[in-house]
């Protein structure tokens, strides 16, 4: 007589045996899925990083020496690859490679020849240019830049821009303190235009002519009376006289963010208050 005991047990033999192949298998999968996690951490950053060094890179305007167009608290993206790559755009790449100069009038990002902190300014002058200054009068290779008078510059007093001690302070119509600055509208000779500020007569702005050599620029700031620029020799922290185009480092693209300063962590309404919605998204 066969035993009916063997052939009860084995079909729960046979169940046994799969969840052990199947325990086994989830145990494989596990490692494999944290596998992918950590390969998408590394792929992120590396995307990160090659965005940040090669393509865009954000920057924070810390003074008031390119109003009217950049104003303190500005944050922008700057385009890495617009003057090629070097050791100003990635610390560890010898070299410049895919260099290009600046055109007249790009918003460009520099290392300050001396000190190597990053200087944002306005190129106006490229190698062969001769350039001089008249009476507050850019002249480039002997003709004047036009320069046309405009409608005053006025901005709301804020921690970021308190009014400059030449500027005429007033009183907007719904009673906020401004700053009003005298506006002109320069014309470049490709026909590029672009505002700038000035105080009035003041010993910088007159200077003699002078070639800008080669593989240099002419920059200024669009605040033509509150800029240390090329019209002063290059000291720390002062001046920057004729720039190196090896200094370069990006171009001024698009305008990320800006906030008047008047952030109060403790008062959460301020966070949106503070900003300048109007400037965001502008283009250089």
């Amino acid at each position: 007589m066969t035993d009916p005991t063997p052939s009860a047990t084995r079909p729960a033999t046979r169940q046994s045996g799969e969840s052990i192949a199947q325990t086994a298998n989830e145990a494989k999968i596990k490692p494999k899925k944290e596998g992918n996690f950590f390969f998408f951490l590394f792929n992120l950053a590396l995307v990160v990083l090659i965005f940040r060094f090669f393509i865009f890179s954000p920057y924070n305007i810390p003074s008031e020496s390119m109003l009217p167009g950049l104003k303190n608290g500005d944050q922008l993206l700057a385009a890495k690859w617009a003057y090629g790559y070097g050791e100003n755009t990635f610390p560890l790449l010898p070299g410049r490679y895919f260099a290009a100069p600046p055109k007249r009038g790009d918003v460009v990002i520099f290392k300050h020849p001396v000190d190597g902190v990053d200087y944002i300014k306005r190129a106006i002058a490229l190698p062969g240019d001769t350039v001089e200054m008249r009476a507050g009068q850019v002249i480039l290779n002997g003709t004047p830049i036009p320069k046309e008078q405009i409608e005053d510059f006025i901005i709301p007093v804020s921690p970021n821009t308190p009014c400059h001690v030449l500027s005429q302070p007033v009183t907007l119509p719904d009673q906020t303190a401004a700053c009003s600055y005298r506006q002109f509208r320069e014309t470049l000779p490709s026909g590029r235009t672009y505002n700038v500020l000035d105080f009035g007569p003041a010993p910088q702005d007159n200077f003699a002519p002078a070639i800008v050599p080669a593989g240099t620029f002419f920059a200024m700031g669009d605040n033509r009376d509150n800029s240390q620029d090329s019209r002063f020799p290059a000291t720390p922290g002062g001046g920057v006289g004729m720039v190196p185009q090896d200094n370069l480092v990006a171009r001024a693209s698009v305008m990320m963010w800006s906030s008047d300063g008047s952030v109060e962590w403790f008062k959460p309404w301020t966070w949106f208050t503070a900003i300048r919605w109007s400037r965001i998204g502008g283009m250089f």
